[in-house]
């Protein structure tokens, strides 16, 4: 991610075309290390693409992935005369499915959220 925002901020500062060197300077600016074998990925697969292009194709897969996790928690209010044992129950149960979530999204962040597959 940090990769990614340092191009971002490069492109930001209008240069168009960031090259490794200029990502490294932004990240060791911020005394951030430069992952090189991340850098040379990034600029791969961006290369000859506008940004923006990239960013409006990113939005659309991301309004199509499902956000929550509070419904079974709802359902479980709404369903039974004992609320708050049904919802206490339920409540671990959808803190575990969010972190597995969560472990997921880390394992899968190869290539600028899957936009080059």
């Amino acid at each position: 991610m940090k990769v990614i925002a340092a191009y971002l901020l490069a492109v930001l500062g209008g240069n168009t075309t960031p090259s490794a060197e200029d990502i490294k300077n932004i990240l060791g600016s911020v005394g951030a290390e430069a992952d090189d074998d991340k850098i040379e990925l990034l600029l791969s697969q961006v290369k000859g693409k506008d940004i923006t292009e990239l960013i409006a194709a990113g939005r659309e897969k991301l309004a199509s992935v499902p956000s929550g996790g509070g419904a079974a928690v709802a359902v479980a209010v709404a369903g039974g005369a004992d609320t708050g044992a049904t919802a206490a129950a339920a409540a671990p149960a959808a803190a575990e499915s969010k972190k597995e979530e969560k472990e997921e999204s880390e394992e899968e962040d190869g290539g600028l959220f899957g936009l080059f597959d």
